[in-house]
């Protein structure tokens, strides 16, 4: 029995080795490619590419779905052919990940124009151009992360996050020198006074506070007509996630937070490259009187589960009354708010 038992054990322990080895050769492979330029302009030769212009993702309608094409290296310079500087455009990509088989995927914005700098190597492609003869159109970040399939979501925003921080980073902050990128997109280097730069997110925490029996949600003047979500604010330097939850709460709602938990994390594009931390917080259920920051908030106002149950089936199309006035409606699935009230749900229901 022994020796079956050191048998079944070495099986299973060699198919983790193979399962864990396939993900660390292909995260070590990517940080050879960000690592070694060279190395990472062969790679462009075999990899696929995925289009923005103006930061907006190329995407495909195939009947009611959309899709988010992969070119290959070929169909990029045959649309990049005709331009004396084909070759500058693709050094413009930045890479994004690689397939388990180690085909890497690269970014590319079409409407990037620098032909006004004292760099200059290219000039925007005309959308329209490209739309027709690769039958899509380059749509909204905001739409195309709700229309397109849910493994494409985060790395269209992961893509597009990386894309923008190149565009706001082509000059150094130290000396007002231009800045360079490397082949694969991790840095820029100020050749000048040696600064290297690295892309940043940075740190949000999104809190749905509960009092036990009802969770509370807000809306910004900004938002769609009857949308609330969970309350969120930027981590003030030095604070930890607590301490930034805690202060969030009592500056938008007006109430202290007795304890909390953390859920999950995700990368969220809006405004620019943040990383959203989502936590539950309680609140005592005898100090539950809100008294909301006007400069931040709309409205703000406890749920209870039946009607967050009501409101998680309600699309937005479908909120509006005969009256002009709207019920509430919550973020879709794919935003880590929505993740959060489930939660709450699940809880509830228990």
């Amino acid at each position: 029995m022994a020796v079956v038992y050191q048998a079944l054990h070495r099986r299973v322990s060699s198919l983790v080795c193979r399962l864990h080895s396939t993900y660390v050769r292909k995260m070590r492979y990517l940080n050879q490619l960000k690592e070694d330029d060279s190395l990472c302009r062969q790679a462009q030769a075999s990899g696929a590419f995925y289009l923005f212009h103006n930061l907006s993702p190329f995407l495909q309608k195939v009947g009611k779905k959309y899709l988010v094409p992969q070119l290959s290296a070929a169909e990029m310079k045959r649309i990049l052919e005709k331009l004396p500087e084909a070759e500058q455009w693709l050094e413009k990509s930045v890479l994004i990940g690689c397939s388990d088989e180690h085909r890497p995927h690269f970014a590319l914005d079409l409407g990037w124009d620098d032909s006004s700098s004292v760099h200059a190597s290219t000039r925007a492609l005309d959308k329209s151009a490209i739309e027709s003869e690769l039958q899509g159109s380059f749509t909204d970040l905001r739409k195309a992360l709700f229309v397109v399939d849910g493994k494409d979501s985060p790395l269209l925003a992961s893509a597009q996050s990386l894309l923008r921080w190149h565009d706001s980073h082509q000059y150094c902050s130290k000396t007002g020198q231009p800045t360079q990128k490397n082949p694969a997109g991790s840095k820029r280097v100020c050749h000048a006074s040696g600064v290297t730069y690295y892309p940043q997110m940075s740190p949000v925490v999104i809190t749905l506070v509960s009092d036990g029996s009802r969770c509370l949600l807000a809306r910004q003047p900004s938002f769609p007509q009857g949308m609330f979500t969970a309350l969120s604010g930027f981590c003030d330097m030095g604070e930890n996630v607590e301490e930034t939850v805690r202060r969030e709460v009592a500056e938008e709602v007006g109430l202290e937070v007795e304890s909390l938990r953390y859920s999950a994390s995700q990368h969220w594009p809006f405004p620019s490259s943040c990383l959203m931390i989502a936590c539950h917080a309680l609140v005592g259920a005898q100090r539950t009187e809100i008294s909301i920051d006007t400069l931040e908030l709309e409205e703000a106002r406890w749920f209870g589960l039946e009607e967050i149950v009501e409101g998680l089936k309600r699309e937005p199309r479908s909120s509006k009354q005969d009256d002009g006035s709207f019920l509430p409606w919550f973020p879709p699935k794919q935003a880590i708010a929505h993740q959060l009230i489930r939660e709450w749900v699940k809880q509830q229901s228990a």
